[in-house]
């Protein structure tokens, strides 16, 4: 059986509403999305959590740009100030691609490895390790879990 372009868009459309990928006014979202690496709004500041607080004072800056699959999947920007934390992923899977800075993260019981500027890495569920940010660094990262 053979459907019209518009019984087909309706149908793609209702799976859209039916998902609830909708945009506040009703509208279905794009299902392509650019990262803005220097966005015009303001972050969501945080510090290191003290039971994660190895060394320094490191500050936090996130630019949450998007969530999708009933907010399971995040996409953002992110910047820390040196210092160096206990990284937990946990059950989250994290790709991270580093736009400027310098950073060293050490697995539990593995070598250091260093990231720059055009570096790209993924922490697995189930990483531990030092997160050492040695240059302020900004990333744009992609969170599941």
């Amino acid at each position: 059986m053979r459907f019209s372009r518009a019984k087909r868009m309706r149908f793609a459309l209702g799976n859209c509403f039916k998902n609830k990928e909708l945009d506040m006014k009703g509208h279905p979202l794009s299902l392509l999305k650019t990262v803005d690496t220097n966005p015009a709004f303001p972050p969501r500041e945080s510090a290191a959590l003290p039971e994660r607080l190895i060394a320094g004072s490191p500050a936090f800056k996130t630019w949450a740009q998007d969530a999708a699959k009933d907010d399971l999947v995040h996409t953002g920007v992110w910047e820390a100030t040196p210092g160096e934390t206990r990284s937990i992923k946990g059950e989250t899977f994290e790709f991270c691609h580093i736009l400027s800075g310098v950073i060293e993260i050490t697995p539990d019981g593995g070598k250091p490895v260093t990231y720059g500027a055009g570096d790209s890495f993924v922490m697995k569920p189930g990483f531990t390790g030092v997160w050492k940010t040695i240059e302020t660094v900004r990333k744009i990262y992609v969170t599941v879990g």
